[in-house]
C-alpha cells in the first residue's frame, strides 16, 4: 500500500531529479522510493557506502558533505538555521 509523505528540497535538486526521472521513464515518486529501497535493503554503515553515492556525485554541483562528526541534534539545528 502506498503512503504519502511531504519532503522539502532545494528547487534545483528537484528540477534535476525530475529531469533524471523523466529521462528514465519513471515518476519522481517511484525514483525516490527506489532510492530509499536501495538505502534500506542492506546494512550500510555510513552514507558513503550507499549505492547512490556515485549518482549523487555525478549530478551535484559540489562534492556532498555528510557531516560525519556532527551529532543528529547539531545537524538538525544547522538545517533549520539554513532555512531562516
Amino acid at each position: 500500500m502506498d503512503a504519502k509523505i511531504t519532503l522539502s528540497f532545494d528547487q534545483q535538486v528537484i528540477k534535476q531529479a525530475k529531469e533524471f526521472a523523466e529521462k528514465n521513464n519513471i515518476s519522481l515518486s517511484r525514483l525516490t522510493e527506489f532510492i530509499y529501497r536501495q538505502m534500506t535493503s542492506n546494512n550500510y554503515k555510513n552514507l558513503e557506502d550507499l549505492p547512490i553515492a556515485d549518482w549523487v556525485n555525478q549530478i551535484a554541483e559540489e562534492k556532498p558533505e555528510y557531516g560525519k562528526s556532527f551529532s543528529r541534534k547539531k545537524m538538525k539545528s544547522d538545517f533549520f538555521d539554513s532555512k531562516k
